[in-house]
């Protein structure tokens, strides 16, 4: 079986070389789409390849990939991104999963590790991911009996660790791209509502929240949608009415929230509220909760680092030394 390596870039110069060396001997051919790159990072591609294509950036990774995808030609398609990396061992082991793939394999999955690294927006440093897809799928009929064609793909889980070593965090450009997708299309699917919250929680900037204030009061105001989404609504809103010094709406929204079971991202903004009126009993009550009696809905940080800074800071200003000790060692111990 062949293999299609495709990938979308722009300004990569950096780290280009890296995947794609890392990559040699595993795909027969390399497809790089270029999204507007001002760098070198093209000259950079065409030494691998000569199929290195123009694609108009329109806010949307989706129609970038799928115009790579549209470019291969081999039996199946890789698709990485340039801070990926395969190191010796795991370049073997996707060598053999080669040799070994027969054509009734649709989907491998890979494990994605060290998710946790440079503020990315993930709560597992691994995580499985479909990487390699079958260019061409052929629909099937099974079972001997009330014989139905089979929809889901075949999916193979392999042991291949792919290192994601990202260079920096892209949240200001992920966060603006649901901005402009909310914009042309009116609404998110459950999927990227839960991603957006997401990243906002964990590497939005004051500004970033203000804006996505109203939509996500909009699916609130909705309320059809799964509970999941609409206490991800009341954390980012409770975020924003702490930022805006807007009591009635955090009391409102955090109280929603524990009526629903409570979570630790929750239990860290009323932390923070309350430390800031200089309410240190009742912030470390909050933070006591976020660190050990919930658990968290969007940042793992959560439940551990957040709330543990926030008790050293409480505990310091209480002039309570043992507990700066405890906190402080059970931070280092994460």
């Amino acid at each position: 079986m062949t293999i299609s390596l495709c990938m979308i870039v722009k300004n990569e110069e950096k780290i280009l070389r890296r995947c794609l060396d890392s990559l040699k001997g595993i795909y027969d051919e390399a497809i790089i789409v270029d999204t507007g790159s001002t760098d070198q990072t093209k000259a950079i591609a065409k030494e691998y390849t000569d199929k290195v294509y123009d694609f108009e950036w329109v806010d949307d990774f989706s129609k970038a990939r799928n115009f790579a995808m549209s470019k291969a030609t081999c039996d199946y398609i890789y698709m990485a991104d340039a801070d990926e990396v395969l190191d010796e061992e795991n370049r073997k082991k996707f060598l053999l999963l080669k040799q070994a793939l027969d054509g009734e394999v649709e989907v491998v999955q890979m494990n994605y590790v060290n998710q946790l690294g440079n503020g990315s927006v993930y709560n597992f440093d691994k995580e499985p991911r479909a990487k390699l897809y079958k260019r061409e799928r052929n629909f099937v009929f099974i079972d001997p009996i009330h014989e139905v064609v089979r929809e889901l793909p075949v999916v193979y889980d392999s042991d291949i660790d792919i290192c994601h070593m990202q260079q920096e965090n892209h949240a200001g450009r992920d966060l603006q791209t649901f901005r402009k997708a909310i914009e042309r299309d009116g609404m998110l699917s459950g999927r990227l509502i839960d991603l957006y919250a997401r990243e906002l929680v964990i590497s939005g900037k004051d500004e970033d929240f203000l804006l996505a204030e109203e939509y996500f009061k909009s699916l609130v105001d909705d309320g059809d949608h799964s509970e999941d989404i609409l206490r991800a609504a009341y954390v980012v809103l409770a975020e924003c009415a702490l930022l805006k010094g807007d009591n009635k709406n955090l009391t409102k929204y955090s109280l929603k929230d524990i009526a629903s079971g409570g979570c630790a991202e929750m239990c860290c903004i009323l932390g923070v509220y309350f430390e800031k009126c200089a309410d240190y009993n009742e912030s470390a009550m909050w933070y006591y909760n976020a660190r050990y009696e919930t658990e968290p809905l969007l940042n793992i940080r959560s439940k551990g680092e957040i709330p543990l800074k926030g008790l050293i800071r409480i505990m310091s200003l209480l002039d309570q030394e043992d507990m700066v000790r405890f906190y402080t060692d059970e931070l280092e111990s994460l």
